[in-house]
């Protein structure tokens, strides 16, 4: 009963413990929603085929999502007529795809992503659920069947770009789903490696007994899928899609759940601190040190329920709303949908109420130590505001952030953001423990200048923060967290990004670059029209010693080059072993030191390669160079890449052509699908499609922890405003003037804000530094410490505007009440 008469008098303070734990649940229920949600699922493309037989897959890093490695050309052939022989099934058909894309109005169309092949042979089609709603199947060898959402009817001429170049074809036909479909004789050799054989069922057949006799077949060469389990060969890019997705949301997640109890932990904290008087009589009149703490539990466990509650709901409802953002994004798959089941918001509920009382965890301990002889006290000076505990979780806390810092010193750019992410947690929950024994010396700094100004303001504005230290202490927590949490996050993603463009511009020998416009890369015709070295990326494999649990072996990234250019150009090539002179013709190739140490090989040794036609053959180690000195794992002739992967497209030209805002215009338009652009842009834009997600992942955690800690600022704010109103109202009975006492509050709060902004800043100053260090070293360039100061100055300017109003109105409205209001204080 006391629980709730005290929540009934004291509800309006506890609207910010209520709406972090709503909010925190609801993201929770609708994360939880959306990871159950995100599972593979059958591509379109293989939904008209029962049963399917896909390649081994190969041995995979964490992180990476290779295809499976296809099949020899001759097992191919073998596989197809031993499936398309068993019974019940009318054809077994490989799956042939190759890079197209067609050219409307001499602009390529589409923008297929890198990896997703949209030509196909036409027995392919198949294997798909779509018709054939106009016109007839590729019968010559420059006819083709397209989507006829490309608006062309049968009979229409069409240019389609594949990894050769520009080709006319007439349109055959159009089907009601995307992809450009060749006869096969013409497909065949555009096409890569086969890695999956799709069956094509008789009526009447039963799709267990085709399987279990396709197995049988097939051995350990491949897996025979059936219903749902089609869903293993999703495409690789939708895999690491949802990979990306998974890693956002755990740390919206995570983020969500400690500022949560942040905003708990302070609000009852600060509650505490206010009712010192109240929890005084209650020991007076007999209740113990437990009494008070289970208070405290049961006003949390209440706010929490129901809190919790209304964020189940709430989160379950947002749920399909927040998967369709997070696919236009690009953190989840076209096509993927939220699946709502009941467990996910349950579940989250739960969590809200641990949250909950683990927040007031520490504010509970404090209550029960209040004396009785606390009733009599009418000042509000803080005699002891650091506890023994909260020395030791000070420093524990702050010793394991920057342990943190130092592990993010050395992270890589995929784990920056996390480790940037949990170092800021650690330092602001062990300077927020420590902000009673800062916040003296910052105030006297901050108020400094105010102590020079004529009249009492400044001096009433720093006696009262120093008066009351656990108080300005707890009011600017929030701004500590809000400034730590971006200038760290913000800072350390834009300043590796900085570094790893500068170390690339750096390395590159060349006047001007050719770049994709509006394709996944360039075609040999594009290659050609300006000459210059060109990098052509494909995969490879091979077995590594021990051999691997699949038997398909490693994949690795490879790259065709012409050897003379790319040492020209290359302006960080360093050999370790060996003689990159003696890379030369289709039988060399070069290593790095790390994939030469991992495989046993060695310079002016032989190594077996896996290519993507489904072929393999040796090579000869013409040398070995050091990690990162190559945009590969190795390097091979041009003219081998290109004979193995017909459908592998150029990354980038480096020529000697200078290009400039003068000249460039006329460059940029000169070849199909690509355009020149300077050394520098190049460079930054490289990596744009990852830059992309790792900043809007970015701006997410800074958009979470800033909501909340917006949340918890304005509410600490009102809390302390709404409880100084006997001495806000003194000061007018005093002869203080409204406008007076409203300048004073406002002064109040900037000294706050003050105060959070500079221990925020004290949070990412050293991890920053650490950062910009460590990537100095590793790089082997100058790195610049990068500070988004329009992402720093709109989040502060926000908190300036809600701190303002959170103090200044309510201040307005007690002062309504004339100085006659100024009677004794009822705890």
């Amino acid at each position: 009963m006391l629980s709730f008469a005290a929540l009934r008098a004291r509800w309006t303070g506890l609207l910010g413990p209520f709406v972090a734990l709503c909010l925190g649940v609801a993201l929770m229920s609708a994360t939880a929603l959306i990871l159950v949600s995100a599972q593979p699922r059958v591509p379109d493309r293989y939904a008209g085929a029962e049963v399917l037989v896909a390649a081994p897959p190969v041995e995979a890093v964490s992180g990476t999502f290779p295809e499976r490695r296809p099949w020899s050309p001759e097992r191919t052939a073998e596989l197809t007529g031993r499936l398309a022989a068993l019974h019940g099934v009318t054809a077994a058909v490989p799956d042939r795809s190759f890079y197209a894309q067609a050219v409307l109005d001499g602009r390529p169309v589409g923008e297929p992503a890198p990896g997703d092949p949209q030509g196909h042979g036409w027995s392919s089609a198949a294997l798909a659920p779509y018709r054939l709603v106009a016109g007839s199947p590729p019968g010559r060898p420059d006819e083709v069947v397209l989507d006829r959402a490309l608006g062309l009817a049968p009979g229409s001429p069409v240019t389609l770009l594949t990894a050769s170049g520009p080709a006319g074809y007439t349109v055959a036909g159009t089907v009601d789903g995307p992809g450009f479909y060749l006869a096969d004789p013409v497909a065949a050799p555009l096409s890569r490696g086969v890695r999956l054989i799709g069956l094509v069922l008789a009526d009447d057949a039963d799709p267990a007994a085709v399987r279990a006799a396709a197995e049988a077949v097939v051995g350990r060469d491949g897996t025979v899928l059936t219903g749902a389990d089609r869903a293993q060969v999703e495409p690789p890019r939708d895999a690491r899609t949802r990979w990306i997705g998974m890693q956002v949301l755990t740390a919206m997640t995570a983020l969500a759940g400690f500022v949560s109890i942040f905003v708990v932990a302070s609000t009852f904290a600060f509650g505490v601190a206010q009712r010192r008087r109240e929890f005084g009589l209650l020991r007076t009149v007999g209740a113990t040190p437990g009494q008070l703490r289970r208070l405290m539990y049961a006003e949390a466990l209440v706010v929490g329920a129901v809190g919790a509650a209304v964020g189940a709901v709430l989160g379950t409802a947002c749920a399909p709303a927040f998967g369709a953002l997070l696919v236009d994004a690009g953190f989840q798959p076209a096509g993927f949908r939220v699946r709502i089941e009941p467990w996910p918001p349950a579940a989250a509920y739960l969590v809200g109420l641990v949250v909950a009382l683990l927040g007031v965890w520490s504010a509970s301990r404090r209550a029960g130590r209040v004396r009785p002889l606390e009733a009599l006290r009418e000042a509000v000076v803080d005699r002891r505001p650091m506890s023994r505990s909260r020395w030791i979780g000070g420093i524990v806390v702050t010793a394991l952030g920057l342990l943190l810092t130092v592990l993010l010193a050395g992270a890589g750019p995929d784990e920056i953001v996390n480790y940037a992410l949990y170092a800021s947690m650690a330092l602001t929950g062990g300077l927020t423990l420590l902000a009673p024994v800062l916040v003296p010396p910052l105030t006297y700094a901050l108020t400094w200048p105010l102590g020079r100004l004529r009249g009492a303001t400044g001096m009433l504005v720093r006696r009262n923060a120093l008066t009351a230290v656990r108080r300005t202490a707890s009011t600017s927590a929030p701004m500590l967290l809000t400034v730590g949490f971006t200038v760290l996050i913000a800072g350390s993603v834009a300043t590796s990004t900085g570094a790893y463009a500068s170390r690339d511009a750096g390395a590159i020998r060349a006047g001007s670059v050719l770049v994709p416009d509006g394709t996944p890369g360039l075609s040999d015709a594009a290659v050609a029209t300006v000459g210059g070295t060109a990098l052509l990326p494909s995969t490879v494999y091979a077995d590594p010693p021990g051999g691997t649990a699949t038997g398909a072996g490693e994949p690795l990234a490879a790259a065709g080059v012409d050897p003379v250019g790319f040492a020209r150009v290359n302006g960080r090539l360093s050999v370790v072993s060996g003689d990159f002179a003696a890379f030369r013709g289709p039988e060399t190739a070069v290593v790095t030191a790390g994939l030469a140490e991992r495989f046993g090989w060695s310079a002016g040794g032989g190594a077996t390669l896996g290519y993507p036609d489904g072929s393999s053959g040796p090579v000869r180690v013409a040398a070995v160079v050091a990690d990162g000195s190559i945009p590969a794992q190795l390097l091979l002739a041009r003219e081998v890449v290109r004979a193995h992967d017909p459908s592998a497209l150029t990354e980038a030209v480096f020529t000697t052509a200078a290009t400039g805002p003068d000249d460039g215009g006329a460059d940029r338009r000169a070849v199909l699908g690509a355009r020149l652009v300077g050394v520098a842009e190049y460079a930054a834009e490289r990596d744009a499609a990852e830059d992309r997600l790792v900043w809007l992942a970015t701006l997410i955690l800074i958009g979470v922890s800033a909501g909340y800690t917006a949340i918890a600022l304005a509410n600490t704010l009102l809390m302390a405003t709404a409880h100084r109103a006997r001495e806000l109202l003194l000061l007018l009975r005093a002869g203080a003037t409204v406008r007076q006492v409203l300048g004073t509050v406002a002064a109040e709060s900037g000294l706050v804000l003050a105060i959070g902004t500079a221990l925020g800043l004290l949070v990412p100053a050293v991890a920053l530094l650490a950062i910009r260090s460590a990537l100095s070293e590793q790089l082997g360039v100058p790195v610049g410490l990068v500070v988004p100061g329009w992402t720093i100055g709109s989040v502060v300017a926000g908190c300036v505007v809600l701190a303002l109003a959170a103090s200044v109105l309510p201040a307005r409205l007690i002062l309504r009440a004339g100085p006659g209001g100024a009677g004794p204080r009822v705890e």
